[in-house]
């Protein structure tokens, strides 16, 4: 499946517009990870334990919208979008959505 931030693709035709997809992750820090950047706080430097949890966090989520663009039938999602909110102390979402189409 072809995921793009992009409106349209170069030198493909969009056949059928499938309307909107969408994916998210909620994520809660880790006490572990807390510490550490704590530490980090007063040192400084890169929040790796953050960093990878954003990152699994981003996964998912796109990963929930790729399932949801085939079960709808689309072989691409155009114009991939990413947002993030606080959803309760020390907890965040991911949100991610595009346009699923079915490309020639």
């Amino acid at each position: 499946m072809l995921i793009t931030n992009l409106e349209m693709v170069p030198g493909r035709r969009v056949l059928e517009h499938l309307g909107l997809v969408q994916g998210s992750s909620v994520r809660a820090k880790h006490v572990g990870r807390d510490i550490m950047a704590g530490l980090k706080n007063i040192f400084g430097g890169e929040l790796k334990g953050y960093t990878e949890l954003l990152q699994e966090s981003r996964e998912e989520a796109m990963d929930r919208m790729q399932s949801q663009a085939e079960a709808v039938g689309a072989n691409a999602v155009l114009n991939v979008r990413f947002s993030t909110s606080s959803v309760a102390q020390g907890a965040a979402e991911i949100y991610v959505y595009g346009t699923a189409v079915r490309l020639e």
